[in-house]
């Protein structure tokens, strides 16, 4: 891994387009969704977070504020070559002291079921089955308090 590795919001337009095309390929891509599904209308109003690495994002998360107490994680994603490096919990702990700072007491998220053990190991609990993305790749509702 480059000594140079940066964890911060994305600051260039080149840095952006990366971060929206990672989102893209690592989590909509593989089920057939087109470019521009990987964005919502909350995106201008939230948190991000992106590891830069010789020029290269590589991976990704947004954090978003439901209300004055809850935080919540949204589109984690590490590129598949990057993966099993300790960059999503680097993500993870940017994206919690963001919630901190705004007040936040707790984060959710919703993860998918092959990432629960993660989040698992970072402290959070299932707290309920989510919903089901695609009709095939299952949701957990998973909360950690902050304090």
């Amino acid at each position: 891994m480059s000594e140079n590795l940066q964890v911060r919001c994305p600051e260039t337009e080149d840095e952006w387009q990366q971060y929206y095309h990672l989102r893209w390929s690592e989590l909509r891509q593989p089920w057939g969704e087109p470019e521009g599904s990987e964005r919502d209308e909350r995106d201008n109003a939230t948190e991000h977070c992106a590891i830069i690495s010789e020029n290269k994002v590589i991976g990704v998360g947004r954090m978003q504020m439901n209300d004055h107490e809850e935080a919540q994680i949204r589109y984690m994603a590490v590129a598949s070559e990057h993966h099993g490096r300790g960059l999503g919990r680097r993500i993870v702990e940017y994206l919690e002291a963001r919630a901190r700072e705004q007040g936040a007491v707790r984060v959710i998220l919703d993860a998918r079921q092959n990432a629960v053990g993660f989040y698992l190991i970072l402290g959070y609990n299932v707290v309920a089955d989510s919903y089901l993305l695609f009709g095939e790749i299952q949701h957990y509702l998973m909360q950690r308090d902050l304090y």
